[in-house]
C-alpha cells in the first residue's frame, strides 16, 4: 500500500466525522421537502473588536416605505428572517412580538426580512400571531444577499441583533429562544 493510500485511510473517519456534524449540509441532503433548512439554534456573539463595518442594504417593507440600514444607527436593531410557510418561524413570532414591545421603548428597532412571501400572505401571518413590527417584503433577495456573511442561504429562521453603530453583534440559527435573544439585546444596548 502506498504513502498516500495509508494516509487517506487514516483520514476518512475524520473527513467522515467532519461531514456528519454539519446539520444544515445534512437537511440540505436530505430531500424531506420541508421547503426550509431549520438553524440548530446555535447562537454566536461576536466582540465589538470583531465587529466590522456597519451593514449595507436598501430595502422596501411591505407597507411601500423604503429603509436603509444606515437608519438603523444609533438603536440595536434586530433582523428577524422568516416566511410564513416556515414551521418555527410561526413557534418563535409570538415570542419576538413580546421582545418587540418589550424593548420598543428602549429605542430598540424591530425588522422582519420576508424571504418568500407576498404582501398578502405576510399581512395574514402577522394577524394570525399579532406581530406588529414591519417586515421587508425581501423575494428579491436584496436583505439576504447584503447578509450572506451572517445569515446562510435557505436557513429560516435566523434572528440578527445588530449593535448602535449598525453592525452585527449577535446571531441566532434556527428558532430565537426569547430569553436568550433578551438577553442578546441587552448586551447590545451595553456596547
Amino acid at each position: 500500500m502506498t504513502a498516500a493510500a495509508s494516509l487517506l485511510l487514516a483520514l476518512a473517519p475524520v473527513l467522515a466525522g467532519c461531514a456528519a456534524s454539519d446539520s444544515l449540509a445534512q437537511q440540505a441532503r436530505a430531500g424531506d421537502e420541508k421547503n426550509y433548512i431549520a438553524g440548530d439554534g446555535s447562537v454566536r456573539e461576536y466582540a465589538a473588536e470583531t465587529r466590522g463595518e456597519p451593514v449595507e442594504f436598501s430595502s422596501t417593507l411591505f407597507g411601500g416605505k423604503t429603509v436603509d440600514a444606515a437608519d438603523f444607527r444609533g438603536h440595536v436593531t434586530v433582523l428577524n428572517f422568516w416566511y410564513a410557510g416556515c414551521a418555527p418561524c410561526r413557534v418563535e413570532a409570538k415570542d419576538l412580538q413580546a421582545l418587540h414591545t418589550q424593548f420598543s421603548a428602549s429605542g430598540t428597532q424591530f425588522y422582519g426580512v420576508n424571504v418568500r412571501d407576498e404582501a398578502a400572505t405576510a399581512a395574514a401571518f402577522e394577524r394570525t400571531f399579532g406581530t406588529t413590527y414591519p417586515s421587508f417584503e425581501d423575494r428579491n433577495g436584496t436583505v439576504l444577499l447584503a447578509m450572506t456573511r451572517y445569515v446562510p442561504p435557505q436557513s429560516v429562521p435566523t434572528t440578527l441583533v445588530l449593535d448602535k453603530q449598525g453592525r452585527v453583534s449577535a446571531r441566532i440559527l434556527g428558532t430565537a429562544d426569547k430569553g436568550t435573544l433578551k438577553s442578546l439585546i441587552q448586551a447590545a444596548q451595553q456596547s
